[in-house]
């Protein structure tokens, strides 16, 4: 077969609508070899015959999408120097674009004997059971289809499974559920659209692997946080199973959501890959250059783990800098997705040991004119040491704020705590992002997520139940600042399951209207129910897929009034801080908080624990930013009472200053407001045990 000498870059494989050009990066081979493999899986071999900086590459004019590849790696076996190359190791291309198949566990996928331990070198073949990367066809009609740029204090964010949102969808013709073609269904889009949420963050749809632990006891990887291709869609979401035709299918799903007005989120997983320790298969990156993609210990045959997956990738080397821009820029521009939410981001942001806010990863981030201008999310922690790092993001970065979702857990709860603790979180948590130039909506504000219990299960459930998962329920958070309201999982005592049905209104309603960028986890509205597993990383079942036949259509209608609440006043999405100043000479103030007496919180009443009710006043009329024209933002005054206590209270309004008359918006009390009841300044208000009241002033 005839090779050209091709060029060093792009990495990956580039159909040019001639033929493809091959790279591959690898400072330690001493020979690489491209694997073509036709439809019934023969190989051929070729040798890339030129190097240029490391980069290895050749340009084959006969090849054109649709080819299968992978890559065959010669040079020096020496585990104990961290060196673990192995041409008998199929190996998947870093760059690669799109994938086909899955790992089949067989003893050949590893790189070394069973039963001779880790460094014993097995030569068996691991080809027939490896998946093949393909060369991609690159174009797609996007019809102007452009990112939409949604401002942040303006985003809700759903947080959602590809398969699971759909996997048991009515509405969704069979062969499209649990695909990004079934996420795309006008069903889907309209239940989105009428929701009200305007953007949609997907757990992991990186390439990813099925580790072989789970598949032994015929579990799978269903979250999908164990990537091993960041440039490449997982086939496994895809009702297009033609090589490649995973493509045009996402970028289908895309283009569609952003007609529909939604942003598109990824979940990614930089900070690891699938191929674990020194025990774990060769896929790709530990064939090419182990020494260089990976984090290695004072001993490098061993790997430093900071998540808990075995490996974490070396952010010290450019290379492996350049692999993650790449895929992000890829993602972006060529996906056209519209923000990242960076799974255990402190692992990304250690130089040496220690997490550094200005390492070279976010150094690089920030001076990127692509990457830069995204929405860009960090999960801020990861699980070694100094790893819990909420609040300390470069300005440019939004964070997942684990703080707000520990308060907010406790004050519903009845936990003894400060009020300060939570007037803190429900104003934009001003300690942690104020003071690096950052403003509210730095805080992603969220309850519950995917890692956790379902908000129906955080009410419902004292302990985690994970059987199902195989690890006798040793695996998942044993704190998990739930409550089951008096009884353990279900229950068909009518006070519990009213008590359950309020708490879940009362964490909706602080959620969603708190100062920050609200995020909900999908089926929450619903009343999605994991049966008390919190960990359900490996159930790609009805445990995890969204049971759209039982739905919980109140508290469903619930969450849409909420949601138009928020979008329909500015003052619970303002793009600046509260201060607690007078604005233009007058008593009152841009917030106050009160007692229930009517009175203004004293310094003293911060202070009391054992409080558990406040009242909060916020002024519409002194939103600080303008409108996108340069307008003044004026909204209604409000007025929201918060009483976590077990026992009904009677609350004294604020004085006439502050309002003179006011209508009763929202009561969690109720499943919905039928007739807006009115008030007046002055006036004593009864609040029901564990709920929570919002007020407008009335025109």
């Amino acid at each position: 077969m005839k090779v050209w000498p091709g060029q060093p870059y792009p990495l990956g494989a580039v159909f040019d609508g001639a033929g493809t050009n091959f790279s591959l990066f690898s400072e330690i081979a001493e020979r690489v070899e491209l694997c073509l493999f036709n439809d019934e899986g023969q190989e051929t071999c070729i040798d890339l015959p030129e190097v240029t900086g490391y980069c290895w590459h050749g340009y084959l004019p006969s090849i054109e999408p649709g080819q299968r590849y992978g890559y065959r790696v010669h040079g020096p076996w020496d585990p104990a120097n961290g060196h673990r190359c192995n041409p008998a190791k199929l190996l998947l291309d870093p760059y690669a674009k799109a994938m086909d198949g899955q790992v089949q566990w067989n003893e050949a996928v590893f790189p070394y004997l069973f039963n001779e331990g880790s460094q014993a070198r097995s030569d068996s073949d691991s080809a027939p059971f490896m998946p093949k990367c393909v060369v991609h066809q690159p174009h797609f009609d996007w019809s102007g289809d452009r990112r939409l740029q949604l401002p942040w204090h303006e985003t809700i964010i759903y947080e959602t499974h590809v398969k699971g949102l759909t996997a048991l969808h009515p509405e969704v013709p069979a062969e499209l559920r649990g695909t990004y073609a079934g996420l795309a269904q006008p069903a889907v889009i309209e239940y989105l659209k009428t929701l009200g949420v305007t953007a949609v963050e997907l757990m992991p749809v990186h390439y990813f692997i099925h580790d072989k632990q789970l598949v032994d006891q015929g579990l799978k990887n269903y979250w999908g946080y164990n990537s091993i291709g960041y440039l490449a869609p997982q086939n496994d979401y895809a009702a297009d199973k033609r090589p490649g035709g995973v493509m045009a299918e996402f970028k289908q799903m895309v283009k569609t959501l952003h007609q529909a007005g939604m942003e598109v989120i990824l979940d990614v997983v930089y900070n690891h890959t699938a191929e674990g320790n020194d025990l774990g298969p060769m896929l790709s990156f530990k064939g090419i250059d182990n020494a260089y993609y990976y984090r290695l210990t004072d001993d490098p045959q061993y790997y430093m783990d900071y998540t808990g997956t075995g490996n974490s990738l070396n952010m010290r080397n450019p290379h492996v800098l350049q692999l993650i821009m790449d895929s992000l820029r890829y993602w972006v521009l060529e996906m056209h997705v519209d923000g990242f939410r960076f799974d255990l981001a402190s692992t990304l942001a250690r130089e040496l040991h220690e997490v550094d806010k200005l390492s070279a990863f976010f150094d690089i981030i920030q001076q990127d004119p692509v990457i830069s201008q995204v929405k860009l999310i960090a999960e801020p922690w990861d699980v070694g040491e100094g790893g819990y790092q909420v609040g300390n993001f470069p300005p440019v970065w939004t964070e997942w704020n684990g703080k707000y979702r520990d308060c907010v857990r406790d004050f519903w709860r009845g936990e003894h705590q400060t009020l300060g603790k939570f007037a803190a979180r429900f104003t934009g948590s001003s300690d942690l992002y104020e003071n690096t130039s950052r403003l509210p909506y730095a805080s992603i504000n969220f309850i519950t997520a995917h890692d956790g219990f379902t908000l129906h299960d955080l009410v419902s459930y004292n302990e985690k139940h994970n059987q199902a998962n195989g690890e006798e329920n040793r695996d998942g958070e044993s704190h998990n600042r739930s409550w089951n309201c008096g009884v353990e999982g279900p229950t068909e005592d009518p006070d519990v399951r009213r008590l359950r049905n309020r708490q879940q209104r009362n964490f909706l309603t602080t959620l969603l209207l708190s100062q920050g960028v609200p995020m909900l986890l999908g089926g929450d509205e619903l009343g999605r129910t994991q049966q008390g597993n919190n960990n359900a990383y490996c159930q790609d079942n009805e445990i995890s897929w969204y049971d759209w036949e039982n739905i919980d259509e109140t508290l469903l209608g619930f969450c849409q009034q909420l949601i138009r609440l928020r979008k329909d006043h500015p003052v619970f999405r303002r793009r600046g801080w509260f201060h607690g100043r007078p604005i233009h000479g007058s008593e009152v103030h841009d917030i106050s908080w009160f007692t229930m007496e009517g009175e203004k919180m004293a310094e003293e009443d911060w202070e009391q624990g054992y409080v558990k009710s406040l009242g909060v006043f916020l002024n519409g009329a002194t939103i600080p930013n303008p409108n996108p024209r340069g307008e003044p933002v004026i909204d209604d005054n409000v007025y929201m009472i918060f009483n976590a206590d077990h026992e009904a209270l009677n609350f004294i309004l604020p004085g006439a200053d502050y309002g003179t008359h006011w209508v009763k918006e929202l009561d969690t009390e109720k499943e919905s407001l039928e007739e807006q009841e009115s008030l007046k300044a002055g006036d004593q208000i009864k609040v029901e045990p564990r709920s929570l009241v919002v007020l407008r002033q009335a025109s």
